[in-house]
Parts: C-alpha cells; structure tokens; sequence
C-alpha cells in the first residue's frame, strides 16, 4: 500500500510540472528560425484592424509580444518605443501584440491598453491578440518576446527570436543590443550573428 501511494504521489508530481512546463512551450512549438510566418488581423487599439499585409514598403517587421502587466514589459516600454522611431522609417517597424488573456489579467484589457499607450506615447501600433490565436503560431511564451520578420520572395522570414537587449533592468547598462544588432545586419544584407536568445520575462498567461 506503501508503494502503491508512492506511485501517485510521483505521477501526480509530474504532471504537476508538465502542467506548468507546457505553459512555456505553446502547441506545435512556433516559429524557428528561416520559418515563414503567417499574417494575422489584430485589433489596434485605434479600433481598426491590422495585418502585415497593410505595410506595402516595409522590409520587416519586430514583432514585440507585450503588455502592461508585466514588470519586465514595462522596463522594456521606452525601449522598444526607441526601435520603432529608429527603425519604422528605415522599413522595420516595430508592432506589439498583447498576448495575455484578459480574464486572467484584467489591467490588460483594452481599454487599459489604449491608456498605456497614450500615456507612454507609443508610436507603434499595439494589438489586441483576442482569443489567443496569434501568440502561439509564434511561438512566445515571455513578455517581451521578439520575432524579427524579413520581407523576401517566399514571404515573411523569421530571421531572429528572443530578447531585446542583455539587461532587462537598466538600459543604460546594456552591452548587446540583439534586435538593433539583427535589424541592422538586415539592413547591411549581412548575416545575423546571434540569431536566438532567452526571452526574460513574465510568462503568457492562458
């Protein structure tokens, strides 16, 4: 009898873990490197819809999967504010989608998106994932999480995944700066370096 609730105990741990493990690890396992995303049509928190397609002259795309919520998201806000003003007009704009489900966080809702925008003067457009169909093509599991896009032939090539830069907590203490360094290789038509990182941050929630 002994053994028999040993057994349990160790099946019921588990799949405790395994619960929590494939939170991080989205059906299918998303988008790696060289894969070509499919376009998707979110809503904007100006209420109009937005896909890939509507960008007729971009060369890419930093798709930021982000909230408010998020500590790690909120330090990187500025930031990520900085790559679109640095990149939309060079072909690269920045689009955000939050990801998380709004029942389980509240303050992430649309209404509560708009006033973050507004308030920290996002100059990207920032899209509601409804129903959370988008987040897991891709693959993420963080906020922020970054897919980098290039436009070529075969259609919107995922040329890098991870985090922003190497230090969540101070910008002015960052030594490498992974989507700049990505977006501008792009750019010079060289190859990306560093292809992959870790996103850091909080964990979508479902």
């Amino acid at each position: 009898m002994k053994k028999v609730v040993q057994i349990i105990s160790v099946v019921c741990t588990v799949l405790f873990i395994s619960a929590f493990t494939m939170i991080d690890t989205p059906m299918g396992g998303g988008y790696k490197i060289g894969d070509v995303a499919e376009d998707f049509s979110l809503e904007n928190i100006d209420g109009n819809m937005v896909s890939l397609a509507d960008y007729k002259d971009a060369k890419g795309f930093i798709v930021t999967f982000t909230c408010n919520t998020c500590p790690y998201a909120v330090m990187y806000e500025d930031r990520i504010n900085a790559l679109n003003k640095k990149y939309a007009s060079k072909g690269y704009p920045v689009i955000a989608i939050m990801p998380n489900n709004t029942n389980v966080k509240p303050g992430d809702n649309m209404e509560a998106m708009k006033e973050r925008a507004k308030s920290k003067g996002f100059t990207f457009p920032y899209l509601l994932d409804k129903g959370q169909k988008v987040y897991p093509k891709f693959g993420a599991t963080k906020t922020p999480h970054v897919f980098l896009l290039e436009n070529t032939k075969q259609g919107k090539v995922v040329k890098y995944i991870g985090a922003i830069d190497d230090n969540y907590k101070d910008a002015s203490a960052v030594k490498t700066k992974y989507v700049e360094n990505a977006v501008d290789a792009l750019l010079a038509g060289k190859e990306i370096k560093e292809t992959e990182t870790k996103a850091i941050g909080c964990s979508i929630k479902v």
